[in-house]
């Protein structure tokens, strides 16, 4: 069974952090991109983070660069998504996403929303407070 299955989220104060987990699993993991889209209540749904799983080619949103950076760990079939400096703004379900393939253009076209986003875990809720 093909599964995203994303961890981590909770409750944080403003400028903490909060480590995101993504496991995959049923497909061959170095085979797809992974990415990080969320969505607040009343807002469009945003492209935060990609990576690809085999090249290691990354993109990241101008809201969380240089406070968020992803990673991968193959050997887990598992991304993760440390968030650091975490700000109410950044309130929102988090998704796992995944698109097969790997290359530094569909990196960033997958993480812009451009195009068919294949796999989807179930969320995990993440709130920050002021």
């Amino acid at each position: 069974e093909v599964q995203l299955v994303e961890s981590g989220g909770g409750l944080v104060q403003a400028g903490g952090s909060l480590r995101l987990s993504c496991a995959a699993s049923g497909f061959t993991f170095d085979d797809y991109t992974i990415g990080w889209f969320r969505q607040a209540p009343g807002k469009e749904r945003e492209g935060v983070s990609c990576i690809g799983s085999s090249d290691g080619s990354t993109y990241y949103a101008d809201s969380v660069k240089g406070r968020f950076t992803i990673s991968s760990d193959n050997a887990k079939n598992t991304v993760y998504l440390q968030m650091y400096s975490l700000k109410p703004e950044d309130t929102a379900v988090y998704y796992c996403v995944a698109v097969k393939g790997t290359d530094p253009v569909l990196t960033t076209v997958m993480c812009r929303g451009d195009g068919y986003l294949e796999l989807w875990g179930q969320g995990t809720l993440v709130t920050v407070s002021s």
